[in-house]
């Protein structure tokens, strides 16, 4: 196996570099911390990275979840691995002094450990992220009491948190929840019904698990109007503290095709009508409540996606330069030692294909990071406008790294030829790992039509304006070096062609209504992600060309070197296949929607 999963020196360029992360230090909610330790966050997260999560990479996939006499059974490091991240600190990173946390930047304190413990071992990073997500509903939304009640297990790494939303007959459609919650006079409700899908759903590497669940009560409106959040326990907190079981019963666990290490579970709610849930926030808001674990969720499947594209790209790399085979085409003497592949053309092609995703996803990622960050500390117009920007770039950066870490692993597989196919080499398992991304947390088709339908359109379009002044920003920069301004006027032609289909669509919706709109809202978010990326890489490239005018060390040049030359390769290679796209969007013959079932041959 690599010994290397991720770039920490990629991971300071993007926070330091391309982004000054640093300047968060001058609002008071971030003023205690330093440069200093942010770089000790990154360097533990690194070293847990390694010592804990990267050895069980394989063992957690071979020893997958067990579900026995009702009860999930994973992997005994499982509880060690939660224990040391509440321990450190990672489960409440973000969250203030006052509830146990250490009021980090989201930027540092969950996509900097996110990245390193998800790139290493997946399946082992979800347990506490999804705890994080789940706990901050509680601390956004929950009462004094609940944070009192849930909030120091869950920090502690001794109690699961989850995400219960999809139920059987629903899938994605929210609006078709069932699941039913009926007032008592006790302070609670009782709650019916099923959920599935749910990861860490039930396990033994935690005390308890702790479910924030959209459920609708008894008599609510019917649609997503009537949804509301529930913290519903596997097992329920008496007064005296210990802990007796809530009637929520695993009905069985998934066998997947990667993701192994951690379990999805079918639970079932009430089976003997003593199920209590307690109702966060206000009655039939859930909905919105839950948007704002769904879509820091949005942003970690994302980052999941574009971290084991990483672990695939140094496995790869590591295989390229130590695989002898074949001579250079130059070469005359067929007795002539082999070398190396990655000396070939095509080999160089892909491994640049493979950097190109990972760490132009990942500058992606670290910018609606530091969105986030800011909009937390602003107020007025600005703080509105990085919601925006953020609400906007979320589909995006949730989707691009899902579907491109998909071919990005392919491609790593591929390098390997025959060994890419066997166990024996991760990138099998890295490769069956990332395939779930393109479904958690909303499908493809669904980022689609929440990009073109919704956030667009918001605010009369005030948010993609700013988004498009932000990529201008960035062209106007590199506009002013020479060997950028090519890249500069190729983004800026495809900035117009964005403008222009999205301009069509519009027209579209207002001429023949939204099926025919969002008819292929999929290939709208594909195009505008190749675009987003492209603006990504072009920022990069500055940055790089600023740094290499200090004269850096050799290490330093040949990397930022390699920041030049996979951005020539993006906009080279990429950046072009938005042409194809551009004209199947302006065509619009609504071919997807007119088709007639019945000329599918049974």
């Amino acid at each position: 196996m690599a010994e290397k999963f991720i770039s920490d020196r990629n991971l300071k360029f993007l926070l330091y570099e391309l982004n000054d992360t640093e300047a968060l230090l001058k609002y008071p909610r971030y003023a205690d911390h330093s440069r200093e330790v942010f770089d000790m966050i990154m360097n533990t997260a690194m070293r847990m990275g390694k010592d804990l999560f990267w050895p069980l990479f394989e063992e957690m996939d071979r020893q997958g979840p067990e579900y026995t006499n009702g009860e999930v059974k994973v992997h005994p490091k499982v509880r060690d691995i939660m224990r040391e991240c509440g321990a450190g600190g990672w489960i409440a990173a973000t969250f203030p002094y006052d509830l146990g946390g250490q009021q980090l930047p989201f930027t540092v304190g969950v996509m900097v450990p996110t990245a390193i413990f998800g790139a290493a071992n997946y399946s082992a990073a979800v347990y506490h992220g999804l705890t994080h997500g789940a706990a901050g509903l509680i601390v956004s939304y929950g009462t004094q009491e609940m944070k009192d009640t849930y909030l120091p297990k869950m920090i502690a790494g001794e109690w699961q948190g989850t995400m219960a939303l999809t139920e059987p007959q629903a899938g994605s459609s929210l609006t078709d929840l069932t699941t039913t919650a009926t007032p008592t006079d006790q302070g609670y409700y009782k709650i019916k019904g099923q959920k599935l899908f749910i990861s860490a759903g039930d396990h033994d590497g935690a005390d308890n698990i702790v479910h924030l669940a959209l459920v609708r009560i008894k008599d609510a409106p019917p649609g997503i109007k009537g949804i509301s959040l529930f913290i519903i326990p596997k097992k329920r907190i008496l007064a005296d503290g210990s802990l007796e079981f809530n009637d929520v019963n695993c009905a069985g666990i998934y066998h997947k095709l990667g993701y192994r290490g951690a379990p999805i579970t079918q639970l079932a709610f009430g089976e003997n009508d003593d199920c209590r849930g307690y109702l966060v926030g206000e009655a039939n808001k859930g909905l919105g409540y839950m948007f704002q674990m769904m879509n820091g969720a949005r942003i970690d499947v994302g980052l999941g996606a574009a971290c084991i594209a990483s672990a695939a790209y140094y496995a790869s790399l590591e295989y390229a330069r130590e695989r002898p085979q074949g001579r250079k085409l130059t070469s005359k003497d067929p007795l002539a030692p082999q070398v190396p592949i990655i000396e070939h053309a095509d080999i160089k092609r892909m491994l640049l294909f493979q950097r190109a995703i990972v760490e132009g996803s990942l500058a992606l990622l670290v910018q609606c990071g530091l969105y986030e960050d800011l909009e937390g500390v602003t107020e007025g117009e600005e703080h509105e406008n990085y919601n925006l920007l953020l609400e906007l770039l979320t589909p995006v950066a949730k989707t691009y790294p899902a579907e491109m870490g998909i071919l990005s692993c392919s491609t790593g597989l591929q390098i390997l030829g025959g060994y890419g196919f066997c166990e024996e080499f991760p990138l099998e398992q890295l490769y069956r790992d990332v395939r779930i991304h393109t479904i958690h947390e909303g499908t493809t088709g669904i980022q689609g039509m929440d990009l073109l339908g919704r956030k667009m359109m918001m605010k009369k379009g005030k948010a993609a304006q700013l988004y498009l002044a932000e990529v201008r920003k960035a062209i106007k920069e590199a506009e002013e070096d020479a060997e950028l301004k090519p890249f500069a006027e190729k983004l800026t032609a495809a900035v117009a062609q964005l403008e222009k289909v999205t301009a069509h669509q519009f027209e579209v919706a207002a001429k023949q209504g939204p099926e025919m709109f969002l008819a292929d809202a999929t290939l709208y978010l594909e195009f505008f992600g190749i675009i987003a990326i492209a603006w990504q890489w072009l920022r990069q490239a500055s940055a790089a060309k600023i740094a290499l005018q200090k004269n850096p060390g050799e290490a330093d040049t040949n990397f930022y070197n390699g920041k030049l030359v996979t951005c020539r390769y993006f906009f080279g290679y990429e950046l072009p296949k938005i042409e194809g796209l551009a004209d199947r969007l302006l065509n619009g013959d609504g071919l997807t929607v007119t088709m007639k079932n019945e000329y599918f041959e049974d």
